[in-house]
């Protein structure tokens, strides 16, 4: 699966957005000869495991009756150059998987070639940063009570079935866990139980934000990977406004004392200044600025071709002007003129904020202009 429109299909992206996105659950049953399943067998998995090394007791989490099963329990403390960890020992983990545990494996986008081409589509049509678990648990388990997530999640099912189900409660567009939450507040807050969905292989399951939810493993073994996705929430642009706003001398200036003229002065101050705010944020240069922000979310798959090694195109500045394409390319250029003879493959790698294609655009309209020359 290498874009959204597989991801969805028979459904179209445009439906999703149209219809589903953000505002409510969606099944995608597995259609006549998907191949969806495939993104992730029990070989598969099996040799990810059999990988001891990548494995953490935070990678790597057994789940029993709700709750995290505490490291020491199933792990050896390994020392290693970063220090002391929690290594997972296989033996120990077999045990607690014959005794009803289910496994929860983090951070796995970038361990299985398919799971990390899906990974990126998503972040490449949502403009996300994108995560993978894999969920594998057995006849009567589950990896986790009921719960809401404060990210997008698609789950795609590989192997057996997982009974999903959804409650009326919804929270509304968290971005974090207030403190202090326990599960006892996930049980009372879900609500009634509206809905159950039934994920067999290659089926995909769209969840919101928000929306309570819990998973039961019916009969036999149960496989699936679910994806976070994450895009930027409306509060990050506030991490982008310190810049231009400080090129502004009303943003530099002292602000009046708040008892000057009965307060009056710092209102008019205040009013004066979230003008110039808004100025700024409606402005496309710092509509550029989030478009490098989320651009840089977006992970990029790798794509080794080895033993053929990839030929480096080279190019040189040549001292002529390069044109005025606004600061977005403007970074782009000013590599260029660091650089002075460079591979244009090395430049799209430095410029990962950006796509390829809109690299490979600069570089065609920076020698059209005469500023750069192929070797």
């Amino acid at each position: 699966m290498r874009t959204l429109e597989e991801i969805l299909h028979p459904l179209t992206p445009a439906q999703f957005r149209a219809e589903y996105e953000d505002r409510r659950p969606l099944h995608i049953p597995a259609a006549e000869r998907s191949n969806k399943r495939d993104l992730l067998s029990w070989d598969a998995f099996n040799g990810l495991l059999n990988q001891t090394h990548v494995w953490t007791s935070e990678r790597l989490q057994l789940m029993r009756n709700d709750a995290a099963v505490p490291a020491e329990q199933y792990c050896k403390l390994k020392r290693t150059p970063e220090g002391h960890i929690w290594r997972p020992s296989p033996a120990k983990v077999e045990v607690f998987l014959s005794a009803g545990a289910s496994i929860l494996a983090n951070d796995v986008l970038t361990l299985h070639s398919p799971i990390t081409r899906a990974g990126a589509a998503l972040g490449e049509a949502l403009a996300a940063e994108v995560g993978a678990s894999v969920f594998c648990s057995f006849k009567g388990g589950r990896a986790v009570a009921a719960h809401y997530d404060v990210h997008e999640v698609f789950a795609v099912q590989t192997e057996g079935e997982k009974v999903w189900n959804l409650y009326e409660g919804r929270v509304t567009d968290p971005l974090g866990y207030p403190p202090g939450l326990t599960q006892a507040d996930f049980d009372r807050d879900r609500g009634r139980l509206v809905s159950t969905i039934t994920m067999k292989p290659g089926d995909v399951l769209y969840m919101p934000r928000g929306v309570y939810h819990d998973t039961v493993t019916p009969d036999q073994p149960s496989l699936h990977v679910s994806f976070t996705v994450m895009p930027l929430a409306g509060r990050s642009i506030l991490s982008l406004l310190d810049g231009p706003a400080l090129q502004d001398p009303a943003f530099r200036a002292w602000l009046p004392a708040a008892d000057a003229e009965g307060g009056a002065l710092l209102q008019a101050r205040l009013t004066e200044l979230a003008g110039r705010l808004a100025e700024i944020v409606a402005s496309p240069a710092f509509r550029d600025e989030v478009a490098l922000l989320q651009r840089r979310l977006i992970p990029r798959a790798p794509d080794f071709s080895l033993p053929v090694r990839k030929p480096a195109t080279l190019y040189r500045t040549t001292g002529r002007a390069f044109p005025d394409n606004g600061p977005l390319l403007r970074r782009v250029y000013d590599w260029m003129i660091e650089e002075r003879q460079f591979a244009v493959e090395d430049l799209a790698a430095d410029m990962d904020s950006l796509s390829e294609a809109a690299v490979r655009d600069a570089l065609a309209e920076a020698e059209r202009a005469g500023a750069v020359q192929r070797l």
